[in-house]
């Protein structure tokens, strides 16, 4: 795929669909498959890592039932490069043979061998685990990249209804089933669930990103608010037109190329010195 136009052709010819181990082939179809990078464990969670340097947590996204280290090679890789960072993804266990708390637990484990103050990026339901990991637990990461993260579940949102017409690759719908699969009867005002009613005033430096065209675009707008009002230190970035999880293709999306260098910077600009 070389063009916005071939992604957008093979976003329709793979439907994510059928039995959950359906749905995780046809994710790694419509992803494609980067670098192969090197295959660890850590913390008893497999992973894969990309690059060299100082560790740098990439929380896959997925609806906590598909993606894995292997769908979000090419995006690791491509940050790994523009970082200087060593980009670690989890192959975290997920719904519905694992429903939470497993994602948030399998990720502090793999925070505890690599370094609690490890910065965090994460996409989609990724993000949501981000947004946990560094408001609710006792993860202290540098910063968190945030990318069309799922923030509220409790109908606040005023996009999810009407995007869902013109996102590729989300709809409400489908998202609220995949909510309902991995969490359960939760209460959707827990913090866990809807991590936009958690402290957010614990929020190191975040930087948020998402697309105004898309499913999630006010679950981004709604936590930028709310983060700002409780004196976190959150920049949003608004890209146009595209659809949800666009960084997934950096060879051939330009605004994928961009996001992720944005995101580069953010992480470089709040390492140590």
């Amino acid at each position: 795929m070389r063009t916005r136009a071939d992604v957008e052709a093979h976003i329709r010819a793979t439907p994510i669909k059928g039995s959950p181990a359906e749905r995780r082939a046809a994710f790694r179809a419509l992803a494609g498959y980067g670098p192969h990078g090197d295959a660890l464990v850590l913390g008893g969670v497999p992973a894969r890592a990309f690059g060299a340097g100082p560790p740098v947590l990439w929380l896959h996204g997925g609806g906590y039932m598909f993606g894995d280290s292997t769908s979000h090679a090419a995006c690791a890789a491509d940050l790994a490069h523009m970082s200087g960072h060593r980009v670690i993804v989890p192959d975290y266990r997920c719904a519905p043979e694992h429903v939470w708390p497993a994602p948030r637990d399998d990720a502090l484990a793999v925070l505890e061998e690599v370094g609690m103050d490890t910065p965090l990026v994460g996409d989609s339901a990724g993000g949501h685990l981000a947004l946990v990991l560094a408001t609710q637990t006792r993860a202290t990461p540098r910063s968190v990249a945030l990318i069309s993260p799922n923030t509220d579940r409790t109908g606040l949102s005023t996009t999810r209804g009407p995007n869902s017409a013109t996102d590729l690759m989300n709809d409400d719908k489908t998202d609220r089933i995949l909510a309902k699969i991995a969490f359960g009867t939760r209460p959707l005002k827990d913090p866990q669930v809807s991590p936009l009613f958690g402290d957010l005033s614990r929020l190191p430096p975040t930087y948020l990103t998402a697309s105004d065209a898309e499913v999630l675009a006010g679950d981004s707008t709604l936590l930028h608010d709310a983060a700002r009002a409780q004196g976190a230190d959150i920049t949003l970035a608004w890209v146009t037109g595209l659809f949800h999880m666009w960084t997934l293709w950096p060879a051939a999306l330009p605004e994928a190329r961009h996001t992720l260098s944005r995101i580069a910077e953010h992480i470089k600009k709040h390492r140590p010195k």
